[in-house]
């Protein structure tokens, strides 16, 4: 267990986080979420001693282990299988298996094992580091943005690993899907404080605005009643007969805690200009073959047509093809044999992550994007900075001050200059936050023309995929219909059970008795009817509560009204009668709000509750 205890963290006068205190206990597997920049990588670099805190301490038990997952690439073994065994505790120094198992669940190959790891790409090499944590098995595994490195289908076996890994993790990932699948708890970086809940990122931002909902009504609640005690101060302080009441006022006042109204915190709101194309298919891929070595092609013979509207994503493992198919229907790349042909009126926009390189560090935010098109004026080039969150003087840094993920946003708002009907896109997620990859999903739900994309990331292929052209070991090949029917009829080839080192890993690691469908069925039943005999009773109260609340504020309302015509009249029995109903009502509303937050938070914890054990049921239908 670690414990974490008023710690805070600035650097200069920009406040990260202020008197945070949580537990990390045994076996949790937290999410750590929060917007870019507000800390979390520095959190993770306090917990392995990388940064010290400004002020607070973190407290572990003798000999816990941590493992982080670190960039600095330092290999000292002749093969990737050996580096990997580096990584074992001194009692299984010999254990390769374990090593051999880890390693193919993350991709490489029994031939790639016995290759030295400076023949890898960068990717490939931070993976290993990756493999070498893992098979340490510390106490405490910190990732930060492992599925960056990896592709779909080491994404879905590392998601399997982590269910049953048998201590504590912290994790943070801009992947949505991948996080609520793993994580046991969620820890959130928000307003410079910490927050902990059970249960996955749909429930810590469902409580996270419910909680500013009613921090707001309270506060604007508060201010109406100081309002009120002011008036009543200033009109009566003279009258003697009305000393006690004013007097009682006035010690009230000094009492109440004013509270600042919640600072509005910037987010992506933008969407893609689409530009109209009348025409019902937009390009044709013919015969399509390619490869950098001719005797070795990556993939033969695709035929694809790409129609108005289409949502198209390209998957599979890494270095199969998928960016270089992307460049090709982009016309940035010739094909071997096959043709791209593009409709006429058809005008495409492209997002890769390698195009980062090609923004000017000399250049400021706002110039970047203003010379994108020569329809774009300095207006225009200011609003779109303000959508990708450069407002003010944010859109006049250069270039060459901002972080990987400000420089992808740069690169979208240069997207969003240029009115298009075809979107390529290019990992769009990597180095975007949580919230704007959010934001990035609805822009593209919402976009009219075509979209043909390279992901991995599984929450983006379930709401957008209707067709897939799927990378696997025999090549590429087109598949007519949306991700969860390609899991069901064809499924990624290393999840089979083919024998060998693959099955090895998934029979090994995560055999389960399962459960047939008809008793999955009739047990999600039972609890589905079991949690609307507990959480409808709450509801409803809930609900009722609020009515109460509403109908009170009503009253208060008008007894307002009646006092300040009672004031002009100066008829003082009235006043007192008044003042009287004014305060019982405030005091059943200070009740009632006491209750609805009781009461939400009950209703919270009982659908985390019921939503454990439907997860736990989903698990035995993977």
């Amino acid at each position: 267990m670690i414990s974490v205890e008023n710690l805070s963290k600035s650097f200069g006068s920009h406040i990260l986080f202020q008197e945070m205190h949580f537990k990390i206990n045994p076996r949790e597997r937290i999410g750590l979420v929060g917007r870019n920049g507000h800390g979390k990588t520095t959190l993770i670099r306090m917990l392995t001693g990388d940064e010290k805190p400004d002020s607070g301490q973190i407290s572990a038990p003798k000999y816990y282990r941590i493992g982080y997952v670190r960039q600095k690439i330092d290999f000292k073994k002749e093969t990737v299988l050996g580096e990997c065994m580096g990584g074992l505790m001194e009692s299984e120094k010999d254990h390769h298996w374990k090593a051999e198992k880890i390693l193919a669940g993350l991709g490489f190959s029994g031939e790639e094992m016995q290759k030295h790891p400076s023949l890898f790409s960068g990717g490939y090499q931070v993976r290993l580091n990756l493999a070498k944590v893992l098979v340490s098995e510390p106490d405490l595994l910190l990732l930060d943005e492992p599925t960056n490195y990896l592709d779909i289908t080491s994404i879905r076996w590392i998601e399997r690993f982590l269910l049953n890994w048998r201590h504590e993790i912290m994790l943070i990932t801009h992947d949505r899907g991948f996080m609520d699948k793993v994580v046991t708890h969620t820890l959130g970086i928000h307003r410079k404080k910490i927050r902990k809940i059970a249960g996955d990122t749909g429930k810590y931002y469902s409580q996270l605005a419910q909680d500013e909902e009613i921090y707001e009504k309270t506060r604007l609640n508060d201010e109406k009643r100081q309002k009120e005690m002011e008036l009543f101060i200033s009109r009566f302080r003279a009258k003697a007969r009305l000393a006690n009441m004013v007097q009682s006022r006035v010690k009230t006042l000094s009492k109440l805690d004013k509270k600042n109204r919640l600072e509005k915190i910037k987010t992506l709101d933008f969407s893609f200009k689409s530009r109209v194309y009348k025409g019902k298919t937009v390009m044709r891929v013919r015969n399509l073959t390619f490869g950098y070595d001719p005797g070795k092609p990556l993939f033969t013979g695709l035929n694809l047509a790409i129609s108005a509207g289409d949502r198209i994503c390209i998957v599979g493992k890494n270095g199969k093809g998928k960016t270089t198919l992307l460049r090709l229907l982009s016309a940035k790349l010739n094909p071997m044999h096959g043709e791209v042909i593009y409709n006429p009126g058809i005008e495409s926009g492209l997002f890769e992550q390698t195009n980062i390189k090609s923004l000017d560090d000399s250049k400021t935010v706002a110039e970047e994007i203003l010379y994108t098109h020569p329809d774009v004026d300095q207006q225009t080039a200011r609003n779109l900075c303000g959508a990708m969150m450069f407002e003010g003087n944010d859109a006049l840094k250069k270039i060459s001050v901002l972080s990987g993920g400000e420089k992808s946003r740069v690169m979208l708002g240069k997207l969003l200059a240029t009115p298009v009907n075809l979107l390529l896109l290019d990992e769009p997620t990597n180095h975007l936050d949580m919230e704007s990859c959010d934001a990035l999903l609805a822009a593209i739900d919402s976009f009219e023309g075509a979209v043909v994309m390279v992901t991995h990331n599984e929450m983006f292929l379930h709401a957008l995929a209707e067709k897939l052209v799927v990378f696997q070991e025999e090549g590429a090949s087109l598949f007519e219909g949306t991700y969860q029917s390609f899991l069901e009829k064809r499924g990624w080839y290393d999840e089979m059970e083919t024998g060998g080192l693959s099955a090895l890993k998934n029979k090994e690691i995560f055999q389960t008795d399962k459960l047939s469908k008809k008793e999955i069925r009739r047990r999600r039943s039972q609890i589905i009817t079991k949690r609307a005999k507990i959480t409808g009773p709450i509801e409803k109260r809930i609900e009722a509560i609020e009515d109460e609340i509403e109908m009170l504020e009503t009253d208060m309302d008008k007894n307002n009204r009646s006092m300040q015509d009672a004031s002009q009249t100066g008829d003082g029995e009235k006043i007192v009668a008044l003042s009287q109903s004014i305060h019982s009502c405030q005091s059943s509303i200070d009740q009632l709000f006491d209750q609805l937050e009781d009461l939400t938070e009950k209703l919270m914890k009982e659908k985390i509750l019921f939503d454990k054990e439907l997860e736990a049921l989903e698990q035995e239908e993977i």
